[in-house]
C-alpha cells in the first residue's frame, strides 16, 4: 500500500512539474510549437500515435484497444494570453508580454495526466482520440481543426473538454445539459473627428467625448434591449485615445466584448450597436467603424452526454 500511495504521489508530481513548465513558457495561439513538441513526446512515451501539423501546432494522440467501434474524443486547449505575468511564482512566465492567464496550462497538463491513466491503468474497447488544439483564445483553433480535416481524419462519437473554474471548491465538476458556455464575440469601434488644442474644443470634432458617450450608451443595450429572461453579457474593456493633457485627439478605440446564448439576442445586441454608432455619429459629428467579430458560437451540451 505504501509503495503504490508513493508510486501515486511520485506520478503527480510529475504533472505538476509539466505544468509548472508549460506555465513558464507560454505560447501564443498558433505559434504554440514547444508546447506541442513536449506534448508529442509524452504521447508518443506512452505509446500512442500521434499526427501533428492540424491548424499548424495541433495534434492528436490515438490509442486503440481491442476491436470496438466507439471512438471517443478529449480535448485541451494549448495557447497562452498577451499579458504580461506579475505574480512573482516561481514559475511565472520567462516570456514577456505573454502569459497563461486563462489556465490552458492546466488544461494541458490534466490531459497528458489523462493520457498517461488512460495508456498505463484503463482498460478499453474502442479508439480513443486525445485532441490538443492551439489558439482557443484567437483566431478559434477549433474551427481551424476542424476545416484542417480532424473528424475527417479521426472522427469521434462524442468529445469532452472541460475549463478550470476556480471559483467551484476543489476536487468538484460542474456541469448541466443544454447551454454552459455564452457565444463569444468581440467589438473595436473606432472614433474618427477632428482633433486640436484643448484650449479651443470649439474648433474641435471630440472623438474622445463621443466615446465617454457610447460607453454609456452601451451599457444600456443588455438593460433594455435584451428579454430580462435571455442570458446575455455587453462588457467594455478598453478605450485608447490621446498622448498630450492638452491635445483632443482626432481618433479613439473602443473595445470589448459581447456574450450570449441565443442567435437572436446576437442579432439584437449587434443592431442595437449599429444604430446607436448613427446617433453618435451625427450628435458629434465624428466616424465610426465597427469591427463586430462573432468568433465562437455558444457551448451547447449534448443532454446525454452531460449526465
Amino acid at each position: 500500500m505504501k509503495s503504490a500511495l508513493s508510486s501515486i504521489q511520485s506520478q503527480l508530481a510529475e504533472f505538476v512539474a509539466i505544468r509548472h513548465d508549460l506555465h513558464a513558457h507560454p505560447e501564443l495561439g498558433l505559434a504554440e510549437q514547444r508546447t506541442s513538441d513536449l506534448i508529442a513526446e509524452k504521447l508518443s512515451q506512452w505509446g500512442y500515435q500521434v499526427t501533428r501539423g492540424l491548424a499548424g501546432t495541433g495534434l492528436v494522440g490515438q490509442l486503440q484497444r481491442g476491436c470496438g467501434a466507439k471512438r471517443l474524443g478529449l480535448r485541451a486547449d494549448m495557447d497562452a494570453l498577451p499579458i504580461q505575468e506579475s505574480t512573482g511564482l516561481p514559475y511565472a512566465s520567462r516570456h514577456p508580454g505573454i502569459m497563461h492567464a486563462c489556465g490552458h496550462d492546466g488544461h494541458t497538463a490534466m490531459l497528458l495526466a489523462a493520457a498517461w491513466q488512460l495508456a498505463h491503468h484503463t482498460h478499453f474497447d474502442g479508439t480513443l482520440n486525445l485532441i490538443f488544439q492551439p489558439a482557443e483564445e484567437h483566431p478559434g483553433g477549433a474551427r481551424l481543426m476542424i476545416e484542417d480535416g480532424l473528424f475527417e481524419r479521426f472522427p469521434c462519437d462524442r468529445v469532452y473538454a472541460l475549463h478550470n473554474w476556480p471559483s467551484l471548491p476543489a476536487g468538484t465538476i460542474a456541469t448541466r445539459a443544454g447551454a454552459i458556455m455564452g457565444a463569444a464575440d468581440k467589438f473595436q469601434i473606432t472614433l474618427r473627428g477632428r482633433g486640436g488644442h484643448a484650449a479651443v474644443p470649439h474648433d474641435t470634432h471630440d472623438s474622445l467625448l463621443a466615446a465617454a458617450a457610447l460607453v454609456q450608451q452601451l451599457n444600456t443595450i443588455i438593460a433594455r434591449n435584451v428579454p430580462a429572461s435571455a442570458n446575455a453579457v455587453l462588457s467594455v474593456t478598453q478605450i485608447h485615445g490621446g498622448h498630450a493633457h492638452n491635445v483632443i485627439p482626432a481618433e479613439v478605440m473602443v473595445g470589448g466584448t459581447v456574450r450570449s446564448f441565443d442567435p437572436a439576442v446576437q442579432d439584437r445586441i449587434e443592431q442595437r450597436i449599429r444604430q446607436i454608432l448613427a446617433g453618435i455619429e451625427a450628435t458629434f459629428e465624428v466616424k465610426a467603424e465597427l469591427d463586430y467579430d462573432r468568433y465562437y458560437p455558444a457551448t451547447i451540451n449534448d443532454a446525454q452526454a452531460a449526465l
